[in-house]
């Protein structure tokens, strides 16, 4: 799974619960960070071979400390508290039990979309779906749910005409992203090199997200005091 792990950022995010959009992104690919940073560090093990799925060329073979089960539980249980310790007052339980679910929605969607590279604990009763051996039908599960996330998000948020654009515009890049790491042939890199490439890659769209809603939190103070003048 890759796009569609943003759907649940986008669909969690509200006017209601205020958590930043750029945090549920991070949220969403939070196991996948603390992944990539341990095989950078050589702790945790990945191949890149070409053909290895129909959708992936990633052979992530050992990777207990990121992908486990038990480890995204503990990581989602990590990440509620380090939201609410940083925003404090302005963060409300329900919202940090939120930015939680977000990180664990992570394994729930990879469950889907892996072969039978999942541990439950440790290293050990590996688990998944494989829908990356169905090429097509996995492809279009991540559109279908980067598209549904979207359509959730825009009527529960105050933002303007064209920040709904940018919104949508956003969401068609991310599909030609995810039609080129699905469909268009390339040599595989190294494990080092993909997991370089996870930091570049999902920070940028962090940055994009944090740039959507930037200033959409005056707006909405605006828009309370004049309703309530």
């Amino acid at each position: 799974m890759f796009v569609g792990h943003y759907s649940v950022a986008f669909a969690i995010k509200s006017d209601k619960n205020r958590i930043p959009l750029w945090v549920l992104f991070t949220a969403v690919q939070f196991l996948d960070y603390i992944w990539a940073t341990l095989v950078l560090l050589g702790i945790e093990k990945l191949r890149v071979i070409k053909g290895f799925t129909a959708g992936s060329m990633l052979d992530s073979y050992y990777h207990p400390y990121s992908h486990s089960l038990i480890a995204a539980i503990v990581w989602s249980g990590i990440a509620a508290m380090i939201y609410k310790s940083v925003w404090r007052a302005k963060a409300s339980k329900a919202a940090a039990l939120l930015v939680g679910l977000a990180v664990f929605s992570h394994w729930i969607l990879d469950f889907i979309a892996h072969p039978r590279d999942l541990a439950i604990y440790d290293n050990t009763w590996k688990v998944g779906l494989g829908f990356w051996n169905y090429r097509g039908l996995e492809f279009g599960l991540e559109v279908a749910l980067l598209a549904g996330g979207i359509v959730s998000y825009l009527p529960r948020n105050t933002i303007s005409a064209a920040r709904k654009t940018a919104v949508i515009a956003f969401g068609l890049a991310l599909i030609i992203v995810q039609i080129g790491d699905t469909f268009v042939p390339r040599a595989p890199l190294s494990d080092k090199a993909t997991a370089m490439g996870v930091w570049i890659f999902y920070t940028l769209f962090v940055v994009v997200a944090y740039l959507l809603e930037m200033g959409a939190h005056a707006r909405i103070l605006n828009h309370k005091q004049w309703s309530q003048s």
